[in-house]
């Protein structure tokens, strides 16, 4: 099993999340993250950490996200691996919660 980003992290990118994960299976795009499915260990310390509410575990994914599995898993094949916090967008508050963000996830 796994964590999965979702959604609602795109344009949010808070990266509380990676300061929390002992085995630093997080990777960064340019407006979102994402997890390495082969990578995480299942522990979820993530998911309290993220303002978002952008993280799931695989087996409790909504049909709508269910995408975001394998995006997670070959974005995080490409994307550089993020281990420390950094500052979200500036507007990153501004995002939170918007609905239907796919569109601008930026590879």
């Amino acid at each position: 099993m796994t964590f999965v980003v979702t959604d609602n992290c795109i344009k949010c990118k808070y990266t509380d999340c990676v300061a929390v994960c002992p085995v630093d299976a997080f990777f960064e795009g340019d407006n979102f993250l994402v997890i390495d499915p082969d990578i995480c260990i299942d522990c979820a310390l993530c998911v309290p950490e993220c303002p978002a509410d952008a993280i799931f575990q695989d087996t409790h994914l909504s049909d709508e996200h269910l995408p975001f599995l394998q995006i997670n898993a070959e974005l995080s094949k490409v994307w550089p691996n993020i281990i420390e916090l950094k500052a979200a967008p500036e507007d990153a508050d501004e995002w939170n919660g918007v609905a239907n963000k796919l569109p601008y996830l930026l590879p």
